[in-house]
């Protein structure tokens, strides 16, 4: 399980759609394979995680449709952009993993991807996708959370 006692480095991509359309029930931190012209494209920010998504596949995980740009520098040996990526993860984890992914409607979403300590690191979650409902009540809840900060913040004002 992703432990959080080590600060994020540098954040490179978030999916921020995945806390709106999924409930996440457990967080993995894995490390990916990736090659040089790709960690370099990393390094400038050059990522989306936008349509991304994980797979457990023959006892191994896989990242696919994440898209890393170009690097300029790496012409001659370009990587493919949207290809599937194998995802590093211990095989206890992976069988987790496979058995909450076999529950009925949930599914294995990439959360964010970052440097840790120098690697690439992505935060998966497992998730079970939301009811329109669920949506709405939770869009309710951040907009009555965002008037009653924004009200405080006026009372201050108002205050001083």
């Amino acid at each position: 399980m992703a432990g959080s006692q080590d600060p994020i480095e540098k954040l490179i991509a978030r999916n921020r759609a995945a806390g709106f359309h999924y409930e996440i029930a457990e967080r993995y931190e894995a490390g990916i394979v990736l090659r040089g012209s790709e960690v370099k494209s990393l390094r400038e920010g050059r990522a989306h995680l936008t349509d991304a998504y994980a797979a457990i596949e023959r006892g191994e995980a896989w990242l696919r449709q994440m898209h890393i740009a170009p690097f300029f520098a790496a012409r001659a040996f370009p990587h493919v952009e949207r290809g599937a990526r194998k995802l590093l993860l211990h095989a206890r984890e992976i069988r987790q993993i496979e058995r909450a992914v076999s529950r009925e409607g949930y599914t294995l979403i990439p959360l964010a991807l970052y440097f840790r300590g120098g690697y690439v690191k992505v935060e998966l979650g497992v998730g079970r996708g939301r009811k329109v409902h669920d949506k709405r009540a939770l869009l309710a809840e951040r907009d009555a959370q965002r008037e009653a900060a924004e009200a405080i913040a006026a009372r201050l004002r108002r205050g001083r």
